[in-house]
């Protein structure tokens, strides 16, 4: 997929969360909510300031704070105090709870008070302080966060996304660049590949790819061709997990999407990855050769490479 068709897929995709508005069923339910709710301004962690201006605008509460009563009888409504917060579900699970299953309406047990509160506490803090620092805040200023935040999670899910396809194309273009150097010998099962020499290339996930002669691990390629800087970190600690299972002697190999300054001096000290950035290995066919080279010839001394 090129650059230009991955901006008009996601435009278009954000164009169609923001016409579905979302947020105007979620604003629904929580007016239908019936039972009356008490908010208790210190406990709930909504600052005086901002309960004064809610209630000089005459918006109703419900509608800007978060109440652990209102969250624990309809969970998916936290995606809209999160929304207007503009925090990402990884946020919120890091400093309060995992509330992903409460937004999917997947939860499968009831919810603790004293977790809904530390949510909800969460969400008012930083509510609190946003329509502090905005002299002329109305409920309108929060459903535009709550559209701003859809955008954020969906370039998150894109940035993802080209983890994935990158990960599916490299495999192809192993399997069609072995295929046009006549280097496989047979196809044993789904995603396991007989080479010359004895040499099995078994795809699957952690390590993406891994090759083997007589059940004797060789070499390993990991791909994470995700472009999110700061979840570089991230990725780099999932791979060094899946390449601590290897043998000693094992030669592993990583595909990278993107390498921080960070990442090249942790992979530095490790010293024992060889890694290629995907982007080279995509555009420049010397690049591509000297990968090709390095594990097929060097590495795994495949006959037939030169």
């Amino acid at each position: 997929m090129s650059d230009f068709e991955r901006a008009r897929e996601r435009a278009l995709r954000l164009a169609e969360l923001i016409k579905s508005r979302t947020e105007t069923r979620i604003t629904s339910d929580i007016l239908s909510y019936s039972e009356p709710l008490k908010y208790s301004q210190e406990e709930m962690a909504i600052s005086p300031s901002a309960w004064a201006r809610i209630e000089e605008t005459g918006t109703d509460a419900r509608l800007v704070f978060a109440h652990p009563e209102l969250l624990r009888a309809l969970p998916h409504t936290s995606s809209h105090y999160r929304g207007i917060a503009l925090l990402s579900q990884k946020s919120v699970g890091r400093l309060a709870s995992n509330i992903a299953n409460w937004e999917r309406g997947s939860i499968k047990r009831s919810i603790r008070w004293d977790t809904a509160l530390k949510v909800a506490r969460l969400y008012n803090a930083v509510i609190s302080s946003i329509i502090e620092n905005s002299s002329d805040w109305v409920l309108e200023n929060g459903y535009r966060n709550i559209i701003a935040n859809i955008g954020i999670r969906l370039d998150g899910m894109y940035r993802n996304k080209i983890g994935e396809l990158a990960e599916t194309m490299i495999k192809d273009r192993i399997v069609n660049w072995l295929r046009k150097n006549k280097l496989i010998v047979g196809k044993e099962a789904a995603d396991r590949y007989g080479l010359r020499n004895g040499v099995i290339m078994q795809f699957g996930s952690e390590p993406d790819i891994v090759f083997l002669r007589k059940n004797q691990m060789l070499a390993t390629i990991e791909i994470k061709g995700g472009t999110d800087r700061a979840g570089a970190l991230e990725r780099l600690g999932a791979m060094l997990k899946s390449f601590a299972e290897t043998p000693p002697g094992c030669t592993n190999f990583l595909i990278a999407g993107v390498v921080t300054k960070e990442m090249q001096h942790r992979l530095d000290q490790i010293g024992s990855v060889k890694v290629f950035e995907l982007d080279l290995l995509v555009k420049d066919q010397e690049e591509w050769a000297r990968f090709t080279r390095e594990i097929f010839h060097y590495d795994l001394r495949i006959n037939g490479i030169v």
